[in-house]
């Protein structure tokens, strides 16, 4: 039987009609299940944030995924290799969004030339026009919370960002190839006309990915600041997205840190971010990783049992490492798929490699929670103390019996971390450590006090290279037996995986 042959216009048009067709009521996916994570204020302060999820559900019908500027090359090396190492997974999201009947939009701008005539490039421009609701305005908002005035290349050596005012033209040509156009899909570089296909189809939510977080992701005519203002309700895919910022440039936080913060920043000031395994369905818990090593509180029993009692509930998988060796510590590869570390430790001797290892983590701002002796954990780092926990460790006072009271800093007050946590006093077991005075960055959470002796931090918050930290002297056998020590070191594991903290226990 002969082929029938269609015009490109017709094609266009058909592909467009079994589009809308397989989105209709009548033959409606399941919704996308999502976890909207934002951020906001605690109580009207600036100063304490919080994490905030809710559950929401998009219909495929209704939804687009729009992708930005995933280009075929970039002018910096390490961009480049970031943006085709994402590639992969932004084509399994665009094909799930696809396969429910959702819209995918192709915005590699600059590079319109490329796909002029094709079908989905066509199907873009034949939207029919819809006046938005304001003029266009990407301007203003917050400051961002990284310096990428550099143009954000952290190449070595050094790349000079091509400047198109001196003549110099930008490398890209296409979008890399990784991420198949299929024949239903969209493409353009122009937010009227991504405005346009979401009127056209219905569409009320918008997914967004690909680069650069902090640049276009946020300021393209399509990108995350003009369609909120349009009032297109927005999530950005926070595992498919990437910032373009050095790290010899304020905050001085490692790239992947410097990523989280523009994250942050978008969570809080502009939409909501989801991730990718939400809608893939392949979404796996976060991984808690309890080390232990130490002879005198038996941490080796008291954290695993705080384990299954406290983060599995809260759907957390956690491991748990051992050695009463204090020159090893083995199996430490498993800090590769974790993503907190909670460190029992005390006076370790480690091998380099070891040691390399934790320092890697600490120096790339990864979550941190710290129990007692974890404070002088290190016999071979013991600026660990002070740069990463924020404390000055000067051992005890003698005898046993510690009052807990509030710290003095009214924000402590309003802080996730003390939820569940009495709002008075409580006694802990074991000796009172002597940990004044706190670094500038460190943010005191409970007080200690022993007979006649002045009050001690006994538990604090810090921020080490953009990474969070949470410290407490407590951790005494007798304290894990205390609801309200296992309740603020729960809220200090969710609180350090960027999860919300419930009210109550």
């Amino acid at each position: 039987m002969p082929r029938l042959a269609l015009s490109p216009a017709l094609r266009s048009l058909l592909w467009t009609t079994i589009a809308l067709l397989v989105a209709s009521p009548a033959v409606a996916a399941e919704p996308f299940k999502l976890t909207a994570r934002t951020r906001t204020p605690v109580a009207g302060s600036e100063k304490v944030l919080e994490v905030v999820e809710k559950s929401a559900e998009w219909a495929p019908a209704e939804t687009a995924l729009v992708i930005c500027d995933m280009w075929d090359t970039h002018g910096s090396p390490n961009a480049a290799a970031r943006t085709a190492a994402l590639a992969p997974r932004i084509d399994q999201l665009a094909k799930a969004v696809r396969a429910a009947g959702g819209l995918v939009i192709h915005a590699p701008s600059d590079t319109m030339k490329f796909y002029d005539g094709t079908p989905q490039r066509r199907r873009a421009q034949a939207a029919p026009a819809v006046p938005p609701p304001s003029p266009p305005n990407r301007a203003g908002g917050p400051p961002l919370p990284i310096d990428d005035t550099d143009g954000g290349y952290d190449d070595v050596p050094p790349v000079v960002p091509p400047d198109g005012s001196k003549g110099r033209p930008w490398p890209w040509t296409r979008q890399i190839a990784t991420i198949e156009v299929a024949e239903p899909d969209a493409i353009t570089d122009r937010g009227d006309e991504v405005y346009n296909l979401l009127r056209q189809r219905g569409a009320k939510h918008l997914l967004v990915c690909g680069v650069h977080a902090n640049m276009c992701v946020l300021h393209r005519s399509f990108g995350i600041k003009q369609m909120t203002r349009w009032g297109v309700d927005c999530a950005l895919v926070r595992d498919c997205t990437d910032a373009l910022y050095n790290p010899a440039k304020p905050p001085f936080v490692s790239h992947d840190k410097g990523t989280d913060l523009v994250v942050e920043y978008v969570e809080r000031y502009w939409c909501p971010s989801v991730t990718s395994g939400q809608i893939l369905g392949d979404a796996k818990p976060p991984k808690v990783l309890l080390v232990s090593g130490e002879q005198e509180y038996d941490a080796k029993a008291t954290l695993p049992a705080f384990a299954k009692a406290e983060l599995e509930p809260a759907g957390f998988a956690w491991q748990h490492l051992n050695s009463d060796d204090p020159n090893t510590i083995p199996g430490l590869e498993a800090m590769d798929g974790a993503d907190v570390l909670v460190l029992f430790l005390r006076r370790r001797t480690l091998p380099p490699d070891q040691l390399a290892r934790f320092k890697a983590w600490f120096e790339a701002g990864k979550p941190v929670v710290a129990v007692r002796t974890a404070s002088h954990g290190f016999q071979t780092y013991l600026e660990f103390d002070r740069q990463v926990l924020g404390g000055t460790y000067g051992n005890h006072y003698k005898g046993e019996g510690v009052r807990v009271t509030p710290a003095a800093d009214p924000a402590a007050a309003a802080n996730p971390l003390l939820r569940g946590v009495p709002a008075g006093v409580f006694a802990a077991a074991g000796t009172l450590y002597k940990s004044n005075p706190l670094a500038a960055t460190a943010a005191p959470l409970l007080n200690g006090t022993f007979a006649d002796k002045p009050a001690e931090p006994v538990a604090w918050t810090n921020v080490h290279r953009g990474g969070r930290v949470f410290y407490t002297s407590l951790g005494h056998p007798g304290d894990f037996a205390n609801p309200s020590f296992r309740t603020l070191l729960r809220n200090a594991v969710l609180w350090a995986a960027d999860r919300p903290v419930p009210a109550g226990k």
